[in-house]
């Protein structure tokens, strides 16, 4: 498994958010995630000027095995999405901290993110998996 970043947070369904400047969160889903869906073959993105609140479905990952919904971490309107995703979702499997990102999210709040999991926290949740 790949180092998970220190600078991020995560819910326990597996999403990393990563807090930018302005009260921007970069969401995606973790290594780990992507690892058990196995490879990806599609990504439904939400449209940019999108309400989302926060556990809510804010897209959905699909692999030759299953769908899963991504949820959001934190309630706010979509600001952008990584359309390079459309036509190759597997970077979400190459790269799921980077380049695999899937949206970015204008917090209404960005206090949320304190009730996520820090990086040892989620390490440990994935270890009892």
């Amino acid at each position: 498994m790949k180092e998970i970043p220190g600078d991020l947070k995560f819910l326990k369904s597996h999403e990393w958010a990563r807090l930018e400047d302005g009260g921007r969160v970069t969401v995606g889903i973790s290594d780990h995630a992507q690892n058990a869906l196995g490879d990806l073959v599609y990504v439904e993105l939400p449209d940019v000027g999108d309400q989302v609140e926060a556990g809510n479905g804010v897209a959905v990952v699909e692999s030759v095995k299953a769908a899963s919904d991504v949820y959001a971490p934190v309630s706010g309107k979509v600001v952008a999405v990584n359309d390079a995703l459309t036509d190759a979702p597997e970077t979400i499997n190459s790269d799921a901290f980077g380049d695999g990102w899937i949206c970015v999210i204008q917090a209404d709040d960005a206090s949320q993110l304190d009730e996520l999991l820090g990086p040892d926290e989620y390490a440990e949740q994935i270890e009892d998996e």
